[in-house]
């Protein structure tokens, strides 16, 4: 149908589309799965969630590294020692931070299927993910504190 008033069905539309992400947003914050995306929802996703917040994680971290290698490699450009130091421990972090993301989706899996009988499809890359980003910048956001127990 198309409406006699398009200014007014515009608005609307808009409207609806503010309110939507409105309800997005307050979901994220507060973990609300009514109203979260389909990639966050689920009692396995939250269960996944709570797991990698309770958790110190060095792939968190990761940036800041990295930057930091930047920049030391950027200042000490023609010191060639420095240089191929630099490079070895870069590829250390980087596979520290893989293993550190294969032993957490080990743990995860052990836990979500005692506790789930099994264990979803794309979990474990949705802990990784999760697991590597800044803290106060993951959505929806963390929920426990650090260091809690989590069953």
């Amino acid at each position: 149908m198309v409406p006699t008033d398009r200014k007014a069905a515009k608005e609307a539309e808009r409207q609806q589309r503010i309110e939507a992400q409105n309800r997005l947003r307050i979901a994220n914050e507060t973990g609300d799965e009514r109203y979260l995306m389909p990639r966050d929802k689920g009692e396995q996703k939250r269960y996944t969630r709570n797991f990698i917040d309770s958790r110190w994680m060095f792939g968190e971290f990761m940036m800041f590294i990295i930057l930091a290698f930047l920049v030391i490699s950027l200042v000490f450009q023609s010191n060639l020692q420095i240089q191929v130091f630099v490079q070895l421990a870069l590829w250390v972090v980087i596979a520290l931070i893989i293993l550190e993301a294969i032993v957490t989706s080990i743990l995860l899996k052990r836990r979500l299927v005692a506790k789930f009988g099994h264990m979803e499809r794309g979990v474990r890359m949705y802990a990784a993910m999760r697991g590597m980003q800044f803290r106060k910048l993951r959505l929806p956001k963390p929920q426990v504190a650090r260091g809690a127990k989590v069953d």
